[in-house]
């Protein structure tokens, strides 16, 4: 292993928590349109909602976290390797792989709440057309 091995991972993590931010103002976005009409329409749907959307956020934040210790283990594993301890480089290195599955997997469970709460959505649509 060599000190391009863990800079390969730069790009893939930069573009990921870019994606994990649009995702999050997205989130935010809409929290805050819900906060504007919430003495109105506060409906046991919307309520449903809300908690939905708050475990949305801690999802996203722990994926943003995880993420960013994915980066931090592989500087770490860098400067290991630039120091020559071979060993201890390539357990960071793994490290850092191991948090960077973990935060695609709290990904992959935020997409699908998302995608539910849409088919929620349409599924109203498709029930009352006014």
């Amino acid at each position: 292993m060599d000190i391009t091995t863990p800079a390969l991972l730069f790009p893939a993590v930069s573009l990921l928590l870019l994606a994990y931010t649009n995702r999050f103002l997205a989130l935010a976005a809409l929290i805050r349109s819900l906060y504007e009409m919430r003495s109105s329409e506060l409906t046991p749907r919307v309520r449903g909602q809300l908690q939905n959307l708050r475990l949305r956020v801690v999802l996203i934040r722990n994926m943003q976290g995880l993420g960013m210790s994915s980066l931090l283990f592989c500087v770490v594993s860098m400067f290991l390797i630039f120091m020559e301890w071979m060993m201890e480089a390539r357990v960071v290195f793994g490290l850092s792989l191991v948090l960077l599955i973990a935060s695609l997997g709290l990904s992959v469970w935020e997409i699908q709440i998302s995608v539910r709460a849409l088919d929620l959505e349409l599924e109203d649509l498709e029930r009352d057309p006014t």
